[in-house]
C-alpha cells in the first residue's frame, strides 16, 4: 500500500517570554516611570527561552492504517496534530499528505458559532472540497449519528459540549476525508457514544480504505482500533510499533511506578503535609506488582503541624478511564477517630482483592471534615494488578470495570516514633 502520510524530521519551537524584574512597590514603579522612563524601561526586561514542543519526528502512515498516538500530558501530541492539520507549521521537517484531511481536535472546530447545526454541516462539507449533491446524500446519516434531530436548526453556541462533539465526530467521519485526524475530544461524549464512534472508525478504515490518527489516553480503545502505535516523550518518539507492545511500554515505565514516593513537605507553611507514600504486595514489601488474588496496602505518612482535625482520603483510578476513579475511601469511615494533635502519623489501608486485573493510578490527600482544606497529590503513578497465579476469577469480578463504589478498607492510624 502507498503511504498517505510521510513526517520528515519535523521540529516545533516555540518561545517562552519570562519578564525578570526587580522588587519594588508600586508606588516606586510609578515615581521611576515618570522620573527616568528610559532607565525604567531597561530595569524591565524580557528574558526569551526557546522550547522545543517536537523534535526530529519521522514516521509513515499507509492507506487505511489507524494510528494510535500516546504519551504522557505535555509530550507533544497535540502540537503534533496540529502541524498535521495545517494549523501551525513545524519549525523544520517536511510533511508529505495524500488527499483531504478532516480534524476533530477539540470541541467545536471548525463549526460557526452563529450558524445552526444543518448550515455548519454544509460549511464543513464545502471545506472538505466536497459539492452540495455529496452532502446532500450524507446529510440525514450525518444527523441520525449525531442524535441531534431537535436541534438541528439551532445555532450551536447553545449546544452542550456533547451536542458539539456528536455533531462535529458525525460531519468528519460522514464527510469522507481521505485522512480523519481526532484527538481526546471524545472523552467528552457519554460512554454510548463514545462506543459508536470507535465503531464509526473501525468501519471507514474497513470499508472505506481512510486513514485515522488517533490520540487518547483510553489505552482500551487505542488497543481495539490501532494495530500501530507511537509513544511520543519530551517532542520525541519514544517507540513506534506493535499497538500492544507500545502501551506495554509506556503503562509499565520503571520511573512511573516507584513503590515508595517521599515529598519535600515538612518545611512549608501548610497545617499538614504529606511525607510518604508506600504500596505494599503485602504487609512488609513495597511493590507497585500486585496479585488478583491478595489483598494489598497503601501507607501514607503525614505530618500535622497544629491542632487540626483532618483525614486522609485515597482515590483509585483506571488508567484506561481518565479522571474517573473507580473507588474513594477515607480514614474517618465507620467513626474511626482520626488524630488531631500534632505529630507525624502513619495511615494504612488494606484494600481486597476487589480489583479486575489491569494498570490503575491512585490519589492520596489530606482533607478536613468540611473540605476547606486539601490537599492531593501523585495521581499518575501507575500500580499493576495481575493474575500472576492463575487464579480462577471471572474477567470482570467486581461489576463493570469503570463503576464508582465507596470502599470502608480497613484502615489503621499510628503515630510515627522520631528516631533517637
Amino acid at each position: 500500500m502507498d503511504n498517505v502520510i510521510e513526517v520528515k524530521g519535523i521540529s516545533k519551537q516555540y518561545t517562552i517570554n519570562h519578564e525578570r524584574l526587580p522588587y519594588h512597590s508600586l508606588r516606586d514603579d510609578l515615581i521611576g516611570l515618570l522620573k527616568k522612563p528610559i532607565r525604567w524601561l531597561h530595569g524591565h526586561q524580557e528574558v526569551q527561552e526557546p522550547f522545543w514542543a517536537l523534535k526530529g519526528i519521522t514516521f509513515e502512515v499507509k492507506k487505511g492504517e489507524v494510528l494510535g498516538i500516546i504519551g504522557a500530558n505535555g509530550a507533544g501530541k497535540s502540537t503534533l496534530l496540529k502541524i498535521l492539520s495545517r494549523i501551525t507549521y513545524p519549525t523544520t521537517g517536511e510533511i508529505v499528505m495524500q488527499g483531504r484531511v478532516g480534524s476533530l481536535l477539540e470541541v467545536g472546530t471548525g463549526f460557526h458559532p452563529e450558524l445552526t447545526g444543518r448550515e455548519n454541516i454544509y460549511l464543513n462539507g464545502v471545506i472538505l472540497g466536497m459539492t452540495k449533491k455529496e452532502i446532500d446524500a450524507k446529510f440525514d446519516e450525518i444527523v441520525t449519528f449525531a442524535g441531534i434531530e431537535r436541534f438541528l436548526d439551532t445555532p450551536v453556541k447553545h449546544y452542550s459540549s456533547g451536542m458539539y462533539v456528536r455533531l462535529a465526530f458525525s460531519v468528519a467521519a460522514h464527510l469522507e476525508p481521505d485522512i480523519l485526524i481526532v484527538d481526546e475530544v471524545l472523552a467528552v461524549g457519554d460512554a454510548e457514544f463514545q462506543k459508536k464512534s470507535l465503531g464509526k472508525m473501525e468501519e471507514i478504515t474497513k470499508k472505506g480504505g481512510r486513514t485515522i490518527l488517533f490520540v487518547s489516553h483510553n489505552m482500551d480503545a487505542v488497543q481495539a482500533i490501532c494495530k500501530k502505535s507511537i509513544l511520543l516523550e519530551h517532542g520525541s518518539i519514544k517507540m513506534m510499533g506493535d499497538t500492544k507492545d507500545v502501551i506495554h511500554t509506556y503503562l509499565y515505565d520503571k520511573t512511573r511506578r516507584e513503590p515508595i514516593k517521599t515529598f519535600e513537605g515538612a518545611g512549608d507553611k501548610k497545617q499538614a503535609c504529606l511525607n510518604r507514600i508506600t504500596i505494599l504486595n503485602d504487609e512488609k514489601n513495597p511493590s507497585t506488582d500486585l496479585s488478583i488474588a491478595k489483598p494489598f496496602y497503601i501507607e501514607v505518612e503525614y505530618t500535622l503541624k497544629s491542632a487540626f482535625s483532618a483525614f486522609v482520603v485515597l482515590k483509585l483510578f483506571s488508567t484506561s478511564l481518565p479522571n474517573q476513579y473507580l473507588f474513594v475511601s477515607w480514614s474517618n469511615d465507620n467513626g474511626y477517630a482520626n488524630p488531631s494533635e500534632p505529630g507525624t502519623y502513619r495511615a494504612r489501608i488494606k484494600v481486597d482483592p476487589i480489583l479486575n486485573t489491569g494498570m490503575y493510578s491512585y490519589l492520596v490527600g489530606i482533607a478536613t471534615h468540611t473540605e476547606d482544606y486539601i490537599d492531593y497529590t501523585v495521581q499518575n503513578d501507575i500500580i499493576s494488578i495481575q493474575n500472576v497465579e492463575g487464579f480462577p476469577f471471572p474477567v470482570v469480578m467486581h461489576g463493570r470495570q469503570d463503576s464508582f463504589f465507596l470502599y470502608s478498607g480497613h484502615w489503621n492510624i499510628t503515630p510515627v516514633t522520631p528516631d533517637l
